[in-house]
């Protein structure tokens, strides 16, 4: 059986990755008051033979996570604690980018630390969420964010990247993706300022530009990727008139900024990919650098879309939580673990730590 594209590795003149697998960031939510635990540091460590690690979402501020236990990266404690994740990672001669998020409105005021909830307007999302008591509530309307409070923001976003940077992370992967804050400004169902945030494909895209331009700035332009969800319905977010032409205008501005990477979540519902393969063809071609994709990918179906030429990295999930060994796993065609749902979210170190090699 010839050699799969998958396990070769991935040489450019900006990374060298040992192979074209990468674990796809997921909020595991093992994290005390912000904090990494410990076995984080052993949870990153079991899966450093990925071509690139892609951390948990980071919370750029106080009120930033989304969810319950997510780690932040806003002050020393919690940077100290991704120290010790990263040299973990790199003593196996693993890559380790920070994914960085404030998640807008999406969350409740009992997680974001007795804070208000934020957005691009005040629109609420119709869901619910879990807080601390254990129960699930409504989340809260949130404020829109003043317009003089925007660089605020932005500045955050900074911040957080010379944050994960000085921690020892590779890189910074900026959450622009599955409604939170970012994609809340570029989406117009959750977006109806009137001022130069809002409106045109350029006003709602505006905010997300500047952000990277600021990170650009203090990481170099080889050290940033961004997450991105184009046509992923989440969170109230439905398809829109403009989402095409927005997601183009989007990549053909990331293209003149030179970033990394762009990462497509491409969620699988009811069988079928959020992101069609013809949209994909036409990133290619506007996107010259490293793209990468996620969602629901097997081996088999990793594989078919990295010989397409239009992905030149695929990142795995569910995969990846229950094989530590991922990599050695598709090299050898051994059999893949099933993973335990029950313990995606909760459960300390069962279901986290504890997924053997093969």
């Amino acid at each position: 059986m010839s050699q799969k594209k998958l396990v070769t590795p991935f040489i450019s003149e900006n990374i060298s990755l040992s192979n074209r697998i990468v674990m796809a960031p997921m909020n595991r939510r093992r994290a005390v008051k912000g904090i990494p635990h410990p076995s984080m540091i052993t949870y990153y460590q079991q899966r450093a033979g990925a071509g690139l690690l892609i951390s948990d979402n980071i919370a750029i501020s106080s009120n930033g996570g989304a969810y319950m236990n997510t780690p932040g990266i806003y002050n020393e404690e919690q940077k100290t604690a991704w120290k010790k994740v990263v040299e973990a990672v790199h003593a196996e001669g693993g890559k380790i980018f920070a994914q960085l998020v404030q998640a807008g409105r999406i969350g409740h005021p009992a997680i974001q630390n007795n804070e208000p909830l934020i957005s691009s307007s005040a629109i609420q999302v119709n869901e619910t969420i879990r807080i601390p008591d254990d129960t699930h509530q409504p989340m809260t309307m949130p404020i829109s964010i003043d317009l003089e409070e925007i660089p605020f923001w932005v500045q955050a976003f900074r911040q957080a990247a010379i944050n994960a940077l000085e921690a020892g992370f590779d890189g910074v992967e900026i959450h622009a993706a599955h409604g939170f804050l970012i994609d809340q400004f570029i989406n117009p169902l959750s977006n109806i300022r009137t001022d130069e945030y809002g409106g045109s494909i350029g006003n709602r895209t505006r905010f997300l530009l500047e952000i990277m331009q600021e990170v650009v700035a203090v990481a170099g332009k080889n050290k940033v990727g961004i997450r991105l969800s184009p046509f992923r319905e989440i969170y109230d977010l439905k398809s829109y008139p403009e989402e095409l032409a927005t997601h183009q205008y989007i990549l053909e501005e990331l293209q003149k900024l030179d970033i990394l990477y762009i990462h497509f979540s491409n969620a699988i519902t009811n069988g079928r990919p959020s992101i069609p393969l013809n949209f994909l063809r036409s990133a290619r071609q506007r996107f010259k650098n490293i793209i990468m994709i996620a969602g629901g990918f097997t081996v088999k179906t990793a594989e078919e879309i990295l010989q397409t030429q239009f992905v030149n990295l695929v990142a795995f999930g569910k995969l990846y939580i229950s094989n530590p060994d991922l990599v050695e796993r598709i090299k050898n065609d051994s059999p893949l673990a099933d993973w335990d749902e029950e313990t995606f979210y909760q459960g300390g170190d069962k279901g986290y730590i504890d997924y053997p090699s093969y």
